[in-house]
């Protein structure tokens, strides 16, 4: 079997974990451009750990300006086999209040500017994200979560918006009336690129906020937020430690085949594939082009 080896992308100070052994900032070369910083490898526990911030040290890189396919590619490259996005968002539902966490199992994609797939000219695929998130690590999460008594809902709908700016109060109306649980800017097409990179992927969502069509609090504002995000980094810091410790050492088959989304995904025959692109495609899909 292969070995687990857990990646985290979310915010910087997530990373500030005490009780990582051997941990070390490595650069990780993508043929898909610069990933947003450097990734730290590192062990919990036996487990190998790698942390990627997602907006880079500092929080330099809007949602909007990652390079969502250079971190995938770079993440898959530092031999990641199950993802967790820990991520700031917005709430939609009364109960979901500040504080609270969603392990969500739907996306709803609203980005438009970003690039969405590994695939295209050259070589075509169409992976099913029909279930975006992995159970297997989606049960993990929601277990570590109860262990460290950290108030969390598992299921609910993330609304991935393009931002920087935050909704307008008809946007958000309109978001609830879908039934989205929660709003944020980052989790597409990250969910995507991981599922076309064969990652199990699952998101830790963090409330911040009620986005604003609730008319008993402040409209979002920056000071506000991170007020609300600094207390929940130290509970997803006992969270994901809790996590780690937890994992299995050995990975297993994703129930809904994450780990093998590409079998049926490629269309393009061998013979007509370009091999520039193949040569980028050497982490994510090396696997069933070698097969």
């Amino acid at each position: 079997m292969v070995q687990t080896v857990l990646g985290i992308v979310g915010g910087s100070g997530l990373y500030d974990i005490p009780g990582l052994d051997n941990a070390e900032w490595r650069h990780v070369d993508s043929p898909w451009g610069r990933p947003s910083d450097d990734i730290l490898f590192a062990e919990i526990d036996g487990l190998p750990i790698r942390f990627l911030p997602r907006h880079g040290r500092g929080h330099k890189v809007s949602p909007s300006h990652i390079n969502y396919r250079a971190n995938i590619d770079a993440l898959k490259r530092a031999g990641v086999t199950d993802l967790v996005s820990v991520s700031a968002c917005g709430s939609l539902k009364e109960e979901l209040p500040p504080g609270h966490f969603v392990i969500v199992d739907q996306f709803i994609d609203r980005t438009f500017a970003r690039e969405k797939s590994f695939f295209g000219a050259g070589c075509v695929a169409h992976v099913s994200v029909a279930e975006p998130v992995s159970p297997l690590l989606a049960d993990a999460i929601e277990a570590a979560a109860r262990a460290e008594g950290v108030p969390t809902t598992r299921g609910g709908t993330y609304l991935v918006m393009e931002g920087p700016q935050f909704s307008t109060k008809a946007e958000s109306e309109l978001y609830r009336s879908w039934g989205c649980s929660v709003i944020g800017m980052t989790n597409m097409p990250e969910a995507k690129l991981a599922r076309e990179a064969e990652l199990c992927y699952a998101t830790l969502a963090m409330v911040t906020d009620y986005d604003c069509w609730h008319d008993e609090h402040a409209h979002v504002d920056v000071a506000s937020v991170i007020a609300v995000m600094k207390d929940n980094t130290a509970k997803a810091q006992r969270l994901v430690l809790n996590l780690a410790k937890s994992m299995p050492k050995e990975h297993p088959a994703c129930p809904i085949g994450s780990d093998k989304a590409l079998d049926v995904a490629i269309i393009t025959p061998p013979e007509a594939r370009d091999p520039a692109l193949l040569a980028k495609l050497e982490a994510v899909a090396g696997r069933v082009f070698k097969g």
